[in-house]
């Protein structure tokens, strides 16, 4: 009732000057919501100068009251201005201060800059008392205004990241789950600049029975990041037990980590990742055989060993990554393994009970390398194989596939050679020693706030190695050049490197299409260089290779010319674009919608879509 906001004026003024403290701090409140009421009328002036006087107060509550009112009040401005005199009487008041209202103060302080070294080691000093406090959330929150203040200073950073280190360690094994998942994710933060600071305290970080998935996959994370020389032996025990966890995912980040160790500590970790083989459980065996494909590209030392183990496994594995792993294995090291070709027979055979088509298309690739190496006993499958692929198989890519083959193999064993003989492992992603640490500074503005949580929530987890992460695969090659294409800095390709996987089994029809391109927002829209002699319905095989599929499009040799594509990323997150060749055909415009707003999911996504667009070209 905008009519009583008069009669409203006049008790609150009366009330900032209450004897009473409960009146005071009710008053300053209603302020804010006085101001909140009265929508775009001007502030009023008075009422800002009467709540920063009350920021002296007596009363503790009052004055925190104040800087939450006149925070709200002035949001339009930039806030509350915090200057020389309400830092300094703020400090001192900290002491006098709750719990709830020491937080409010230290946020509020972080806006200060002190002028000179001799005021900021003052500030430091009376500061300090509050990193030993009993309550978690004061001291995380004196921790990064200490981290804020010291900027220019690494070495006291590094000072006062070892000082909280007992509090964040019994924030980590607090019996509150949430406050534990907050603890680890914030360690994990300060590992990125400080690789082995907890390693003393690795036991910490061992899974307890009771501890929640999201609690365990934090720790197994962690623990990768703290292995060093004396710790290796207990970390990869520990490891190992939870690779025989009841839970199916647990056990696969379990050995996924083990395969992120296994770059510096290769022959144990090897053993380990083999024994595990012993158990002849399909979720094992597939884990382990996806972080063996891994492992022998980044380690080729490991190459021998790991072709030893894997006997056997074909009766086991069933998934279709456990399979694609298993394939790939055996078509590039075949020569090292003497029942390969006969494997990949038992493969063949059964290749028309075979649901999945990147199956099908590895099968291809892999028996088409061992040929090379093996071509007595691989000719006649491979024959069957391809005469399967281009006669009764009804998937269009692994159709083409197999045609591409077929005639790379009619052109001559060297030409097959030259377009076959790709390297097999790539040692030098394997180097982890040597990194520049990251400097606190890049992250110290996101430390007790919620960025860490969901910086894990939407991004893959980094011990889980992928083919996609990896680029052994020449389809899902990603370059740096690709990024500037669309419009992206170097500076973020490094974002780049995260998981990022298109799911092949997206179910989608074109009326929810429709629905879905009306509601979503657009995220990019920019023009490529086009072939006019270059049909662009070439397009259709390359980006099903990858998982992006098309659900309306023009006629052939139609112009301009529109296709409507469709795709989904291991995250949920839906992409739909449109394809728009002019008239004159010599640019591709292309508009991409995101259902979320992830910026590295997008530039991983354009990536594989410039590469199947710039594929095509390639052919031309």
């Amino acid at each position: 009732m905008p009519s009583i906001t008069e009669y409203i004026q006049q008790p609150i003024h009366n009330g900032l000057r209450d004897k009473a403290s409960y009146v005071r701090r009710v008053a300053v409140l209603g302020c804010a919501k006085m101001n909140s009421q009265q929508g775009d009328v001007e502030v009023d002036g008075s009422i800002v100068n009467e709540l920063y006087s009350l920021l002296r107060d007596p009363d503790p509550i009052v004055m925190v009251n104040c800087l939450r009112a006149l925070e709200e009040i002035l949001k339009g401005e930039g806030g509350v201005v915090i200057n020389k005199p309400i830092a300094h009487h703020l400090l001192n008041r900290m002491a006098d201060l709750d719990l709830w209202g020491q937080n409010e103060v230290l946020i509020f302080l972080l806006r200060y800059k002190p002028r000179t070294e001799e005021e900021l080691f003052d500030i430091l000093n009376l500061l300090d008392s509050f990193l030993k406090c009993n309550h978690t959330s004061v001291v995380m929150g004196a921790t990064k205004l200490f981290l804020v203040l010291v900027g220019k200073f690494p070495n006291v950073q590094a000072d006062i990241l070892v000082r909280v280190k007992g509090p964040l360690l019994a924030a980590c094994t607090s019996e509150s789950k949430e406050v534990s998942f907050v603890a680890l994710c914030h360690v994990r933060e300060i590992l990125h600049s400080m690789p082995g600071h907890f390693s003393s305290h690795f036991k910490k970080f061992f899974c307890s029975y009771n501890d929640p998935h999201y609690i365990k996959n934090q720790k197994i994370d962690i623990l990768c990041d703290l292995v060093n020389d004396e710790n290796v032996h207990s970390i990869l025990e520990e490891l190992r037990v939870c690779c025989t966890d009841i839970s199916i995912q647990l056990a696969h980040t379990a050995i996924f980590a083990i395969g992120r160790i296994a770059r510096t500590y290769s022959e144990k970790c090897v053993s380990i990742l083999s024994g595990l083989l012993e158990f002849k459980q399909e979720h094992i065996a597939s884990a382990v055989i996806q972080t063996f494909r891994d492992l022998v590209w980044l380690c080729p030392q490991c190459t021998t060993t790991v072709c030893l183990a894997i006997s056997g496994c074909e009766e086991i594995i069933q998934d279709n990554e456990g399979k694609q792993a298993l394939i790939w294995l055996l078509g590039v090291h075949g020569n090292l393994i003497p029942n390969a070709p006969y494997i990949l027979e038992d493969y063949v055979d059964n290749i028309k009970t075979e649901t999945c088509p990147t199956v099908k298309i590895e099968l291809l690739t892999a028996l088409v390398r061992l040929f090379l190496s093996r071509p007595a006993e691989c000719q006649d499958t491979l024959g069957h194989l391809i005469y399967y692929s281009i006669e009764e198989e009804t998937d269009m890519a692994v159709r083409d596939r197999g045609l591409f083959y077929y005639r790379l193999l009619a052109a001559g064993v060297k030409e097959v050679k030259q377009v076959m003989s790709g390297p097999k492992s790539d040692p030098t992603l394997s180097v982890l020693v040597d990194q520049k640490d990251q400097s606190i500074n890049v992250w110290v503005s996101g430390f007790n706030t919620l960025k860490p949580l969901y910086e894990e929530m939407y991004s893959v987890s980094s011990s889980s190695l992928s083919r996609e992460n990896l680029s052994y695969a020449d389809e899902h090659h990603v370059t740096a050049e690709t990024h500037q294409s669309v419009g992206f800095d170097n500076e973020n390709s490094e974002s780049v490197q995260e998981e990022f996987t298109l799911v092949n089994d997206i179910m989608m029809s074109p009326e929810l299409f429709e629905r879905r391109w009306l509601s979503t927002d657009t995220v990019c829209d920019y023009p490529l260089d086009w072939n006019p002699v270059v049909q662009p319905d070439m397009l259709y095989t390359f980006l099903h290779m990858m998982n992006i599929f098309t659900i309306a499009k023009s006629k052939s040799g139609a112009l301009p010319w529109k296709a409507y594509l469709y795709s989904q990323n291991n995250s949920g997150d839906l992409f739909l674009t449109e394809l728009l060749l002019g008239i004159d055909s010599s640019s591709l415009q292309v508009l991409v919608k995101q259902t979320s707003k992830s910026q590295c999911a997008l530039q991983s996504y354009l990536s594989v879509l410039q590469s199947a667009i710039s594929a095509v070209l390639d052919l031309s």
